[in-house]
């Protein structure tokens, strides 16, 4: 792959003319075939057809380099994407269609799930627009009937079901052997009829325990909302009472 990498030219660029866009554009281009972990300075500098100085002069290690690509990702890829704007007679809607883009938007780009969701370093700025959006949704759950703790406990368990599911996908993909062969132990299970028949049944019907596909994700999807759906009717009748009773 390096080899590959390394082989192609680019114009030589004239002294002075890099600047950390081109660095980072370069390095996004790079880790399409290299991936995350592949992606090195002088392997960069290769690709970019400059001296690795040229890159260490904006960029002193590889972990200042991931930071910036890091921010470029969110700003580009998760943070222009609306968040949910929570109505009363929509939350349970806007959340869904919030869950399922953001698990795809990590599944279809695994350099942004390596980013963002497995490398997990966020700048200053990066973690106070976080906040922000996150603010936000929990103001909106509130809106819809929630508590403050009910919201925050709500949107945690949404996005730690997006990123659960996103990141065991990624893992079970990188660690694939080369000929295909099981890595996850929902793949290497051993069912039969025999001697398992109720999970011989459900798997005869495509189902897979603990694989984090879209049945699993839904599934579990389906249960937050669930309980938070009963939550705000439990709310709501507790505040027609204490009403009722004033």
């Amino acid at each position: 792959m390096a080899k590959r990498v390394a082989g192609h030219k680019r114009q030589r660029r004239e002294r002075g003319s890099l600047n950390p866009e081109d660095i980072i554009n370069g390095a996004f281009e790079l880790a399409q075939e290299v991936s995350i972990d592949g992606l090195s300075m002088p392997l960069l500098g290769r690709h970019l057809n400059v001296g690795v100085t040229s890159i260490y002069w904006y960029f002193r290690k590889k972990d200042d380099l991931l930071n910036a690509m890091t921010d470029r990702a969110l700003r580009l890829y998760v943070y222009a994407m609306p968040f949910p704007y929570v109505h009363a007679s929509n939350w349970r809607e806007s959340l869904v269609n919030h869950a399922r883009t953001m698990r795809r938007t990590f599944l279809d780009n695994p350099i942004l799930c390596d980013l963002i969701l497995v490398r997990s370093a966020l700048s200053q700025h990066a973690g106070r627009v976080g906040a922000d959006q996150v603010e936000r949704t929990v103001s909106s759950l509130v809106n819809a009937g929630l508590s403050v703790d009910e919201a925050l406990d709500t949107y945690s368990a949404i996005n730690l079901h997006i990123r659960g599911s996103v990141v065991l996908q990624r893992l079970y993909d990188k660690n694939r052997d080369p000929d295909g062969a099981p890595r996850a132990y929902y793949d290497s299970i051993l069912i039969e009829p025999e001697t398992t028949p109720l999970l011989a049944e459900a798997m005869a019907k495509g189902l897979r325990s603990g694989a984090p596909d879209e049945h699993n994700f839904e599934y579990g999807l389906r249960c937050i909302l669930d309980h938070t759906g009963r939550l705000i009717e439990r709310n709501r009748g507790s505040r027609a009472n204490g009403a009722a009773a004033s």
